[in-house]
């Protein structure tokens, strides 16, 4: 799996580090980003919520 947040779409509504808090943070100006080592989603079932319920779109998860 392999997750991409598009950075100048995303506007820091926190959806992602809600849905899947073990993936997903927010950095310090509150963008998501993800966790250290959690790259790849470590096969987290709840990414692709995550990924669903950004606001914007800025989250794309895609199979390897």
């Amino acid at each position: 799996m392999h997750i991409d947040i598009d950075k100048d779409v995303c506007i820091g509504a926190g959806q992602c580090a809600l849905s899947a808090p073990r993936v997903f943070t927010q950095d310090d100006d509150g963008f998501s980003t993800l966790l250290p080592t959690r790259e790849n989603g470590n096969g987290d079932p709840m990414v692709r919520e995550a990924a669903r319920a950004c606001p914007v779109g800025a989250i794309t998860v895609t199979d390897d």
